[in-house]
């Protein structure tokens, strides 16, 4: 089955907003294990908009040897203040899964993958030293990248297809296109040995057909959705509705 890691950046916004700790990450996560998902996701930034690099320390702890831990960011951003860069943090808390996502501090969400035939060269050290410290590697993509094999050959294990435009297309009632565009793009990178992964804007209304198109989907990463849903469902309810599209 298609693994759910549930994305809780936007509990952080939240909690953020007012200061304090409430609503409480840390029971966040507990209540997305014990409805049944296989992995949480972060995304710290230099700007700590949201999850903050205390916040990726204390889930490592409560998620050792129970579901992955994947954490996403951009591995160029320099460390500033409290923020000690994606790198620094992958050495701390020795996460299963690095997506690695060519995010600017403008953005208010990623918007784009990585052009692989330009940027191999300088993710290649980067990719190789998340290796040593036991990290699977995954590249956010855009539907439609090339550069497959080179990315296989550094040690990428896996690339996460950019899946806004698709939903974006969905909701204005005809993603034929941009749906064969993310099949396509799974079948040449899975033909190259990278397992693929998905996620932006994925959503309880789009997610089976997506599924439904991608043999071998390994994982998707949910968030904005997910708790948007969770306010009128419930955290667990909603978790539990998503692995049941999965499955």
């Amino acid at each position: 089955m298609t693994l759910l890691s549930v994305n809780l950046n936007k509990i952080a916004v939240l909690r953020n907003s007012r200061g304090g700790h409430e609503p409480d990450l840390a029971k966040a996560v507990q209540t997305c294990i014990e409805a049944g998902c296989g992995g949480i996701t972060v995304h710290p930034r230099p700007d700590l908009r949201h999850i903050r690099p205390d916040d990726v320390r204390m889930i490592a702890g409560l998620l050792r040897g129970r579901v992955e831990f994947n954490i996403e960011g951009n591995p160029f951003a320099d460390a500033r203040g409290a923020y000690p860069g994606l790198l620094a943090l992958a050495r701390e808390v020795r996460p299963a899964q690095v997506t690695l996502v060519p995010d600017g501090d403008g953005q208010i969400t990623s918007d784009h993958g990585f052009d692989l035939r330009q940027d191999l060269s300088r993710l290649q050290p980067l990719v190789a030293e998340l290796r040593e410290l036991g990290c699977r590697v995954s590249l956010f993509v855009d539907a439609g990248a090339q550069g497959f094999e080179q990315a296989a050959a550094i040690g990428v294990r896996r690339v996460e297809i950019y899946t806004g435009p698709y939903a974006q297309a969905f909701e204005a009632g005809d993603a034929r296109h941009a749906l064969a565009l993310c099949a396509d793009t799974a079948r040449r990178a899975q033909q190259a040995g990278l397992a693929v992964n998905a996620g932006h804007d994925l959503s309880q209304a789009n997610l089976g057909t997506f599924k439904a198109a991608i043999p071998g989907l390994a994982e998707v990463s949910i968030g904005h959705a997910l708790i948007g849903e969770a306010l009128y469902e419930g955290l667990a309810t909603t978790v539990r509705n998503y692995l049941q599209l999965l499955r």
